[in-house]
C-alpha cells in the first residue's frame, strides 16, 4: 500500500474516532473508499457580511469541503467554505497555510478551521478577504467570537460555554470614516 493510501485510511479512522457524537462538528466523507472528500458541518458562532445592512452579522452554521488531492500529504488539502462567512483568511476557499504540516492529521485541520470560524485563530499575513483583514485588525481586542473547545473529549466544557455566548455585531463602513464596531453582549 502506497504512502497516500496509508495516511488516507488512517485519517478516516481517525476522524470516525474524533468525530462520533460531536455536538458542534458533523464530518460526511462523500467521495472514494478510502475517503477523498468531506463534508463538514460546523454548529458553531461565526460571521458573515451582510451586503443589505453594510455590516457583519452572526451565524451558527458553517459548510465546508474538503479534498484530499493526488498531492496529499505533501500538499495541504483542498479545503473550501460552502456558506457565507466574513473571515480574513476565508474567500471562496480556506487558507490554512498557517497552520498546515504535513504531519498534522486530518482531524486537527478540521478542529483549526472551527477554532478559525470563531475567530480564535486568524492571520492577517494570509488574508485573502481584504475587507476582513481591515476589519478583524481594528477589531482583534474583541475576539473571539466563539468560544467552543472543540477537541474531542471536552465536549463538557464546550456546552458550558455554549450557554454564555451571546454575540451582537455592528459594523459602520471605513469609508465613512466612522470607524467599525464589534458590541459583546
Amino acid at each position: 500500500m502506497n504512502i497516500r493510501l496509508r495516511r488516507l485510511y488512517s485519517d478516516y479512522s481517525k476522524i470516525i474516532e474524533d468525530f462520533k457524537g460531536h455536538p458542534y462538528i458533523i464530518v460526511e466523507p462523500t467521495y472514494g473508499n478510502p475517503p477523498e472528500r468531506y463534508r463538514i458541518t460546523y454548529k458553531l458562532k461565526g460571521l458573515m457580511y451582510d451586503y443589505n445592512t453594510s455590516r457583519p452579522k452572526v451565524i451558527n452554521i458553517h459548510k465546508v469541503e474538503i479534498y484530499l488531492h493526488k498531492d496529499y500529504p505533501r500538499e495541504k488539502p483542498k479545503c473550501e467554505i460552502k456558506t457565507p462567512i466574513f473571515h480574513p483568511n476565508f474567500n471562496e476557499w480556506i487558507c490554512i497555510g498557517d497552520n498546515w504540516a504535513p504531519g498534522e492529521s486530518l482531524s486537527i485541520i478540521i478542529i483549526q478551521i472551527g477554532d478559525m470560524i470563531q475567530y480564535k485563530n486568524y492571520s492577517y499575513k494570509n488574508g485573502i478577504n481584504e475587507m476582513a483583514v481591515r476589519w478583524a485588525s481594528l477589531n482583534a481586542h474583541r475576539f473571539p467570537i466563539g468560544k467552543v473547545d472543540l477537541f474531542p473529549g471536552d465536549t463538557e466544557v464546550a456546552l458550558i460555554d455554549k450557554e454564555k455566548e451571546d454575540v451582537s455585531v455592528t459594523l459602520i463602513s471605513k469609508e465613512k470614516k466612522e470607524g467599525i464596531d464589534i458590541e459583546f453582549l
